[in-house]
Parts: C-alpha cells; sequence; structure tokens
C-alpha cells in the first residue's frame, strides 16, 4: 500500500545525545577517532535544523556503554501507523534496540519485532512511494529482510529486497530520496539498476560521500563540506541546508542516521 502522504513529510522525530564513547565508534576505514565536542557541536546543528524544517524533535539521553547509539535510525525503524525494533547486524550494537525501545513505545500503539535471528540495519532501508526498499549488506541478511519484511506487511507496506554494492557500507551510504520520483546516488549503486523506476541526480565524481543527505518537508539537509553536490542540488531547484559532518563521517555515519522521523496525526494542525 502506498504511503497517503510524501514520504519526506515528517513533524516528528526523535533522536539521542552522543555519549563520549562515541569517539570509539565503528568505522570500515580509519580515519581517526572524531571528536567529541566536534561530534555534539555536529548533533547540535542537525537538531537545530530539524526543528527549523518544522519537526519536533525528543531527545533521549546518551548511552555511555553503545559507542554508535547517537545513529538511532539503525535499531529502529518507524511510521506514522507503527514502528519495528531491528536487529543490527554488528553485534556490538544489538544492546541498542531494547535501549530504544521503551521510548518507541510510549510513542506508537504498535511496535513490532523481527522474528528469527537473522538481522537488519536501519541504515539500509530506503522508503519510496510505493515500497520499502531493503537493501543487503554487511549489516543486512537475507533472513533479516525477510523478517523486516514481514513486519512490513503488517503495517500495511509493500518491501522489495535489492543488493548494496560490494564494498558499502549500507544501502543509504549511496543514495537519498529527495522527491517522490527521484534519488540522489552515487553512480556505482545507480549502475546497478535498482533505481530504473526513478529519476536520478548522480552525485559529482569524489563527493560520492554526499549520497547520505535528508530530504526533510521542503528542505534537503545536505553534507557542508560537499560544495559541488550542494551546487548541483540548487540547481536543481531544491532548498539545501549544508550542515558539518566531518566528525561523524570519521564513524561511517550521515545525515539519515542521526533521527528516526514520522509524521504524527496528533501534532498535525
Amino acid at each position: 500500500m502506498p504511503l497517503s502522504r510524501p514520504v519526506y513529510r515528517f513533524n516528528a522525530a526523535l533522536v539521542r545525545e552522543p555519549s563520549r564513547s562515541v569517539v570509539r565508534g565503528l568505522r570500515a576505514v580509519d580515519h581517526g577517532d572524531p571528536d567529541y565536542d566536534g561530534v555534539a557541536a555536529e548533533h547540535a546543528a542537525y537538531i537545530d535544523a530539524l526543528e527549523a524544517a518544522g519537526l519536533a524533535v525528543t531527545v533521549l539521553p546518551p548511552l555511555e556503554a553503545f559507542p554508535d547509539s547517537v545513529f538511532v535510525e539503525d535499531p529502529a525503524l518507524v511510521f506514522s501507523g507503527g514502528a519495528i525494533l531491528l536487529r543490527p547486524g554488528n553485534a556490538a550494537r544489538r544492546g541498542e534496540t531494547a535501549r530504544i525501545a521503551p521510548a518507541l513505545r510510549r510513542r506508537f500503539e504498535t511496535v513490532l519485532e523481527m522474528a528469527g535471528t537473522g538481522y537488519a540495519d536501519g541504515g539500509d532501508i530506503l522508503v519510496t512511494p510505493d515500497h520499502v526498499l531493503i537493501g543487503l549488506s554487511a549489516r543486512t541478511n537475507a533472513a533479516g529482510a525477510g523478517a523486516l519484511g514481514a513486519c512490513l506487511t503488517r503495517l500495511g507496506l509493500a518491501s522489495k529486497t535489492v543488493t548494496t554494492p560490494p564494498g558499502v557500507l549500507h544501502f543509504k551510504t549511496d543514495c537519498a530520496l529527495i522527491e517522490e520520483n527521484c534519488v540522489l546516488s552515487t553512480a556505482r549503486l545507480a549502475a546497478s539498476g535498482v533505481f530504473e523506476d526513478f529519476e536520478t541526480l548522480i552525485l559529482p565524481e569524489g563527493e560520492e560521500a554526499a549520497a547520505n543527505a535528508l530530504r526533510i518537508n521542503d528542505v534537503v539537509l545536505a553534507g557542508a563540506q560537499f560544495p559541488r553536490t550542494i551546487e548541483m542540488l540548487d540547481q536543481a531547484g531544491y532548498n539545501v541546508v549544508p550542515l558539518a559532518t566531518g566528525q561523524i563521517g570519521r564513524i561511517d555515519a550521515g545525515l539519515s542516521c542521526m533521527s528516526l522521523r514520522w509524521f504524527d496525526e496528533t501534532l498535525d494542525g
């Protein structure tokens, strides 16, 4: 069942304050530890941008035992009609699901849990108008995709399993939906044919890390250190809000992973 409103229309968000342990966050390539104060500043600016875009933001306390817990999108998936508790692909992060579950149960009447032992990260999930795309990766396996698809069916949503290019951490490391029918994508992911039903904006060579942008209502949040991408989006008619992501980028993160976003009917109007 297609969603009843644009998939990027939100009025509520849940974020988690970064812990001081964030400097020990997971990373595929070691570019050096992030600076805690730098991460905190980027996170604060991110919250400001969400609020400026019209979202009511709830900030959860930090979890020192989980360095990557600031990235709340990986252990859960949310929609207006309910939430799904995920099972992260990295074993060190699986305890985050239980820590975020109470906050979701306070906000959603329906909170589902994945069956079985498969795993899935929210970073591999791209919500489009007709399907929720589930990207297979090192953090999301076929069993997890199947269990997640069953949960999505219970929420009345269709899903489709796709393949993430080799060596790419998450499906959304390489793409972002910026319009109902338009995807911002790296050349390598677009070449796979996964977006054959969408228009695509291909990222400039050398700025592939800008792929994890975030469309929220009438703005597109994008990494400030990617000027050619920002110029391309601006010329395409998008209202771009540049945000610093240099510190979080050191631990394989981007803009979508720092929040859970949904449309709360009780806040409408």
